[in-house]
């Protein structure tokens, strides 16, 4: 049985845990804002749409609505381009462009792969131009929302030139795994059996995706993760 003087003490200890592990998870969810409002609300939108009977090009269509307006209103407002949201519409509207394409089933293949290859491109754009846009998926896991190294990243990203270094590996990674599938996947699409392409396609895509996990992790993510860890050690 515990004593009065511990009943008594026992929130003032609990409190500030439970405070810090409150800020904590909304300091995670705000840097995953952005990502589930340019990515993940609009993927949810066209498949949504989707199951509920609306055409391919109507789906793709209604669910460019929010990026759409995200980016006008980044750039009107801040002067700047909402580089998820743009990328959410490019990718859009180059689903609507061979939506249209109609009659031969290997160009239908292509579809797909097409997205692929758009995403693919943007993304080494961004990193060559050095600013990777694959950073702002990665922030939130590797910060998982503590202060601390939330802080250590926005550090690290002006004044470290390895830590940028990584930033533009990991980008690198994804953007050449993205247009490397979109490349096997249309060659497949023209000398493999349309039967077998059809399931063959998500195979390649798989692995694109491993392929792209495991390198980035190597070359990029465990050493970002090291010098977040030794940056927010030493702003403590």
């Amino acid at each position: 049985m515990s004593s009065p003087v511990a009943t008594v003490t026992a929130p003032v200890v609990d409190a500030p845990a439970g405070a810090a592990a409150f800020s904590s998870r909304k300091a995670l969810l705000d840097s995953m804002m952005p990502l589930l409002a340019d990515v993940a609300v609009p993927l949810a939108s066209y498949y949504l749409l989707k199951a509920a009977g609306m055409g391919t090009f109507g789906a793709l269509a209604w669910s460019s609505v929010a990026p759409g307006v995200r980016t006008v209103w980044g750039v009107v407002r801040d002067r700047r381009l909402n580089g998820l949201a743009a990328l959410m519409v490019t990718v859009n509207v180059v689903g609507l462009l061979l939506s249209l394409v109609a009659g031969d089933p290997r160009l239908m293949l292509l579809k797909d792969s097409g997205v692929s290859s758009t995403i693919g491109l943007v993304v080494l754009v961004t990193a060559l131009r050095g600013r990777p846009m694959m950073s702002a998926a990665l922030r939130p896991w590797l910060t998982r929302g503590e202060t601390g190294k939330s802080a250590a990243w926005a550090r690290l990203s002006t004044e470290s030139d390895a830590f940028r270094r990584a930033e533009k590996r990991f980008s690198v990674v994804w953007g050449a795994a993205l247009l490397g599938e979109c490349a096997v996947r249309a060659v497949g699409a023209y000398t493999v059996p349309v039967e077998t392409m059809v399931w063959a396609g998500t195979v390649v895509l798989v692995a694109a995706m491993v392929l792209a996990f495991v390198v980035s992790g190597r070359v990029a993510v465990v050493p970002m993760e090291r010098m977040i860890e030794e940056a927010a050690g030493t702003g403590r």
